[in-house]
């Protein structure tokens, strides 16, 4: 068995968009929530303005899984950081350590950039976190999670006491 990790292609970018879709639905969320469109990723990934890499993992030739980040700054350590927005391993190349080959690739990368954190959210039930856990990641449960969506942001700013 091959297994390699490498950087996303736009060539990729298909099979990446599938992913995601399996990875709402893994997500208990139904595929219409993914809105992304592969043109979003080509914009976003491969772009001028690049906002966010992808690495891919190949079982055989074939993609099998992928790991979206970009970097984030920390302003208590004066660093930039690199944060996992989405970990993703279809579901028959679980367990062959493709998710492991794919954090520890974006770890290589962390440290070739100097960066001193690395971050990635999962779901409270999500088995995965035993093996992020066993990896050295830790909880960081004193910190909640908020989020604006796209009205919200609207809102925000055109409010009138600015």
């Amino acid at each position: 068995m091959d297994i390699r990790i490498r950087r996303a292609t736009p060539a990729d970018l298909s099979a990446i968009l599938a992913m995601v879709r399996e990875l709402a639905l893994f997500e208990r969320e139904p595929p219409a929530s993914v809105e992304a469109r592969e043109e979003d990723y080509l914009r976003d990934c491969f772009g001028p303005e690049r906002r966010c890499e992808i690495l891919v993992g190949e079982v055989d030739g074939a993609v099998q899984g992928f790991a979206l980040f970009f970097h984030n700054y920390s302003t208590w350590v004066g660093r930039a950081g690199i944060h996992v927005e989405d970990l993703f391993v279809r579901d028959g190349a679980r367990g062959l350590g493709l998710g492991r080959r794919l954090l520890a690739a974006v770890a290589r990368i962390a440290i070739e950039r100097g960066c001193r954190r690395f971050d990635l959210a999962v779901l409270d039930w999500n088995p995965a976190r035993k093996v992020y856990e066993h990896l050295g990641f830790t909880e960081q449960s004193q910190w909640v999670p908020y989020r604006l969506d796209a009205d919200g942001i609207a809102r925000l700013a055109a409010d009138s006491d600015n």
